[in-house]
């Protein structure tokens, strides 16, 4: 297991590269989108190999709902693509608008998860470290 540390210079990393990600989305840089869609959907996959990796070690109750999890925003990702893939069909501007518009809910509502995520692991955080603080004075007074 990474130290907390560790993770979060990873977290950071990724910040930045989303950062990447929207400045080549502002500049309508497709040939840089793409790049860095392939290179995501690669990150996504190595990302989720470590965590089955990781989930394997926990308890079987934690298991369980990650797979939940997993297996529902699978199920969320497989049915954007087929309506991306369906919507590649149409050239209508109605129609291209409406998914326009949905790509970018779609976007802010991963950001507001993201959000969530980073302040979910703050709390973690400050549990680990009062649950040690608490150990290594308990430890201390025996």
């Amino acid at each position: 297991m990474k130290k907390l540390s560790e993770q979060l210079t990873d977290l950071s990393n990724r910040a930045k590269k989303t950062e990447d990600v929207v400045d080549a989305a502002k500049a309508k840089d497709r040939e840089r989108l793409d790049a860095q869609k392939a290179q995501l959907r690669s990150s996504i996959n190595a990302e989720k190999t470590r965590i089955d990796e990781r989930a394997t070690k926990a308890q079987a109750d934690v298991q369980s709902k990650w797979q939940t999890f997993r297996t529902a925003m699978d199920d969320h990702f497989a049915e954007l693509h087929a309506k991306r893939e369906q919507h590649k069909a149409e050239r209508d501007l109605k129609h291209v608008e409406r998914r326009a518009d949905d790509a970018e809910q779609e976007a802010a509502d991963a950001i507001d998860f993201a959000i969530y995520a980073l302040e979910y692991a703050q709390y973690a955080i400050v549990e680990a470290t009062i649950a040690r603080a608490d150990a290594d004075d308990m430890a201390l007074k025996s």
